[in-house]
């Protein structure tokens, strides 16, 4: 029964991790980052609810007594 020769393996490794490193750089490579970012303040915009303007009351069960 012939042996695996493993003698490769190393070298099949290395050359691929090589190989997906160069990728995976000229993927990132390619998006265009902003030098300086600021920060701008986002305000939500107010929304009018109906619940907002009128007094709305909670009722609760009435508890029943012991």
């Amino acid at each position: 029964m012939p042996q695996l020769d493993t003698s490769t393996w190393f070298t099949m490794i290395l050359s691929m991790f090589l190989a997906l490193f160069i990728i995976f750089q000229l993927k990132i490579s390619k998006h265009n980052l902003h030098h300086n970012p600021e920060s701008t303040m986002t305000k939500a915009p107010e929304q009018d609810t109906p619940w907002k303007t009128k007094w709305t009351k909670i009722c609760l069960p009435l508890s029943l007594p012991l």
